[in-house]
């Protein structure tokens, strides 16, 4: 009876090869040479893995130019001291460009927010508003306003994270290291204050014509320089500042919650993680930096979203010669208190994002320069060695 059933190994030689699982380890070399690599069988296994290694590669290749690049600014421009000439300038491009390039990124947000802003019942919603736009004036209507932006929060980001950095050296001197150290926060505070009360004279102008820009359909100017020209014509050169104090009033505390919570968010996070600062790579720095921009912008909108929305009613509708306080208790009649807060979800958003990559691309542009990143404050020596 045994004779005529097969043994196990004839079993094994007829399907091996047409069996659905993995063979044992004790399989003949012969018939690992009848086996049919995955890529054959599956094409997009292969597809997949020469992407991920192209992709690999040109990642590579990509850090390998931008520290070339980087060795090669830092050579032509020398060894850059901590709060020299050198370092000013540095820290001042460094916001010129996170501020320009990131708020223009987003102007689309900043359109319908500025709309909804001065008309609450103009869209139900940001796709809705996109979606109107676009038909009615294409993908540049989409980007309205983009070049008073672009001007505008260049200067103001190089003033204000330039002179943050100055100023907190300066009240920090006048201070005392220890005092400073201890009184951190309000150092943190009482500086970017400073630096966002010039920051603001410089955005003023832009910022007018931006908003007018935004709220007229058709837009008033086709452009920065035209808007400034039609804007001095009709109402001379205070045309321009006209919001000058409630941007103030919106600026000044949106910075001083801006750079007092990051600092403070980051010293957190780096207080929480095993190890010092210096333990990171640059990759994990500037990823705390956008992680501690991203919540601090979140409190900086909510801070200071009555105030913006002010400056877009005010630049929309206050009436030549119209008194500052005048304006502001008119527009406060019609809209009331819960008006203030007309498009806070759409600006939690948009700030949320434009702060972490500001401070994501102004560290990232800090150690481009081999300078050290922003927060987590190093006590004084005295408190090292205690």
């Amino acid at each position: 009876m045994p004779l005529l059933l097969p043994t196990q190994e004839t079993l094994r030689d007829v399907f091996a090869t047409r069996a659905p699982f993995p063979q044992p380890a004790s399989i003949s070399e012969a018939q690992k040479q009848h086996e049919t690599p995955r890529s054959s069988l599956f094409p997009a296994f292969s597809a997949v893995d020469d992407m991920k290694s192209k992709a690999g590669a040109l990642s590579k290749e990509a850090q390998e130019e931008i520290n070339k690049a980087s060795h090669a600014a830092q050579a032509k421009a020398g060894k850059i001291e901590l709060y020299s000439a050198k370092y000013y300038a540095a820290c001042t491009l460094g916001g010129l460009i996170a501020c320009g390039v990131t708020h223009t990124a987003v102007t689309p947000l900043d359109l319908v927010k500025c709309r909804r802003q001065v008309d609450s019942k103009m869209y139900k919603g940001n796709f809705e508003a996109w979606g109107k736009i676009g038909r009615a004036e294409g993908l540049r209507g989409i980007f309205t306003g983009w070049s008073p932006t672009f001007f505008g929060y260049s200067a103001q980001g190089a003033f204000k994270y330039g002179g943050y950095e100055f100023f907190k050296k300066f009240y920090s001197d006048l201070a005392g290291e220890d005092i400073a150290y201890r009184y951190k926060t309000s150092l943190y505070l009482v500086a970017s204050a400073s630096a966002e009360f010039i920051a603001d004279i410089a955005l003023c102008p832009f910022e007018a014509v931006k908003v007018r820009m935004q709220t007229t359909i058709p837009p008033f100017a086709t452009g920065t320089f035209s808007g400034i020209s039609t804007i001095t014509a009709k109402e001379g050169f205070g045309g321009l500042y006209k919001g000058l104090y409630p941007l103030w009033g919106r600026q000044i505390p949106y910075t001083m919650m801006k750079f007092a919570s990051f600092e403070t968010i980051v010293e957190a996070i780096y207080g929480y993680l095993p190890g010092k600062k210096s333990d990171y790579s640059k990759g994990a720095q500037t990823g705390v930096s956008f992680a501690g921009g991203y919540a601090a912008g979140i409190l900086c909108a909510i801070v200071s979203h009555p105030a913006d929305v002010m400056v877009s009613k005010l630049n929309a509708s206050r009436q030549p010669g119209e008194a500052f306080g005048a304006a502001m208790g008119r527009i406060y009649k019609d809209i009331g208190f819960p008006g203030l807060w007309n498009g806070l979800a759409v600006r939690i958003v948009m700030i949320g994002t434009l702060t972490g990559l500001q401070w994501m691309i102004y560290d990232s542009f800090k150690i481009f320069m081999g300078l050290p990143t922003t927060g987590a404050a190093s006590p004084p020596k005295e408190k090292l060695v205690s």
